[in-house]
């Protein structure tokens, strides 16, 4: 399967089932239109009147140069990852997203978790539970010698002593298991102080941190309880920690946007996250019910991918106070694992999730959702037909995607936004789709302009 675009001023052409990346001349890019497998080492004789433009002695030379690539295997190439598709296992447990607080101190419109009860009772997790979620972890990891968990809400800081208690109990037990524990933390930065900042760049390998860019985009839906302005509070708080973090050498955050209806122009977001001193970006597309009104519908997709043409422009370009973009980034030379490339999310399999009550869930997105409870840390039960069929859910049992281009990119896309939007893990959300190959064109072309360059 190829696939060709342009991008940056480059003809690129990926050939998906190796992950070949190619720049083409003119030339070679027309050609393509008109060449499949097999490709045989004498040239066509009917190549169509759009090649004439182009002499004779180019067009047998450049698809010489085609053929050579075909028998190289990057160009053409069969797919080798199906047949092991039926191989998937289950997979030990090694990363946790700890919901610690069903509860926020912010009332966010597009808030998935619906402003942070995820639909059920405001709730702090106590440390017992969280002491639990660390004997889970050491259970079930098997083998597995780094474990990661995710503090996650709502707020986690409302439960900011069942986090220290957490960490303090997988310190004091961790080396006996064989095990190191990599902790995480999302927030939005409203209760962050002094002390916090420190234990946090102290323990914790990364943090997410929530700012939706320039203050009126912030302030228009990520509403307080008191209708004051969440940005001037959160801003010079993250400002603060990411100073803490970069002063050590640390690049490991990211200032995370989510844009919306209402901010189609995003890209003036994330540059304004920039002139802020973030230098590790992300804008997370809003995924929600297409009736309301901040929801993005596939009528605004043309808008979105000018954005993110913009954005990539913008990055190629600049010379000075550069950043990374989360979604842009990409690598070449060392691409993910067999496994990864077929089922990218361990969602259910080898990534779970656990609300304040000890209630197990595939993903912190499914939290809530009863039919897709795996079992409690309180009883010990734990649903293996559950996590049999995540493991058995990746990018050949998915609708229509082995025939994409991206597969081995994307890898099957969000098991959640499939079920809920889709209502089928299985079947994958078109809009999400759309807005993935966008951006995989941005990065690969990101991705060959800093090679050309180089």
């Amino acid at each position: 399967m190829v696939h060709k675009f342009k991008q940056l001023g480059y003809n690129i052409v990926i050939d998906s089932d190796s992950n070949a990346v190619h720049v083409m001349d003119d030339c070679a890019f027309d050609m393509l239109d008109y060449l499949s497998a097999p490709m045989s080492e004498e040239m066509p004789g009917d190549l169509p009147e759009k090649l004439s433009q182009y002499s004779a002695e180019n067009v047998r030379e450049t698809y010489g140069e085609l053929y050579s690539l075909y028998n190289e295997e990057q160009l053409f190439t069969e797919d080798d990852y199906e047949k092991y598709s039926e191989t998937m296992v289950k997979s030990p447990v090694k990363s946790m997203c700890l919901n610690v607080a069903h509860d926020c101190n912010l009332r966010c419109e597009y808030c998935f978790a619906q402003t942070g009860d995820f639909g059920g009772e405001r709730c702090i997790m106590p440390p017992e539970i969280g002491k639990k979620a660390i004997d889970f972890l050491i259970e079930k990891s098997a083998n597995r010698e780094n474990i990661e968990l995710d503090f996650f809400g709502g707020e986690p800081l409302m439960a900011w002593d069942t986090v220290v208690a957490t960490v303090d109990y997988a310190r004091s037990i961790e080396k006996q298991h064989g095990k190191n524990f990599r902790f995480t933390i999302t927030t939005n930065g409203v209760l962050l102080d002094d002390e916090k900042i420190d234990y946090i760049n102290r323990e914790m390998v990364n943090v997410v941190l929530s700012l939706d860019g320039r203050r009126e985009t912030t302030d228009r839906i990520r509403k307080t309880l008191n209708g004051k302005s969440a940005y001037d509070v959160i801003v010079p708080k993250f400002q603060k920690l990411v100073k803490g973090r970069t002063n050590a050498g640390r690049t490991d955050y990211y200032v995370r946007a989510t844009f919306t209806k209402y901010n189609l122009d995003f890209t003036e977001d994330v540059l304004h996250m920039r002139d802020l001193g973030f230098e590790q970006l992300s804008a997370e597309p809003v995924v929600t019910d297409e009736k309301e009104p901040f929801a993005i519908t596939e009528t605004d997709l043309p808008r979105i991918f000018s954005e993110y043409d913009k954005l990539c422009e913008i990055m190629a370009n600049r010379t000075e106070n550069k950043f990374n973009f989360f979604h842009f980034m990409v690598d070449l030379d060392q691409g993910p694992c067999a496994i990864k490339r077929l089922r990218g999310c361990g969602c259910g399999n080898d990534y779970v999730a656990v609300d304040p009550h000890g209630n197990i869930f595939p993903c912190h997105q499914f939290v809530g959702i009863e039919q897709w409870k795996m079992g409690s840390l309180l009883d010990g039960t734990f649903n293996d037909d559950i996590k049999t069929y995540f493991a058995k859910t990746h990018l050949y049992s998915k609708d229509g995607c082995g025939d994409c281009w991206a597969k081995f990119y994307c890898s099957g896309g969000c098991n959640a936004n499939s079920f809920i939007y889709e209502g089928d893990c299985r079947k994958p959300h078109k809009l999400s789709c759309e807005l993935q190959r966008k951006r995989l064109e941005c990065a690969l072309a990101l991705a060959v302009d800093k090679a050309v360059k180089l």
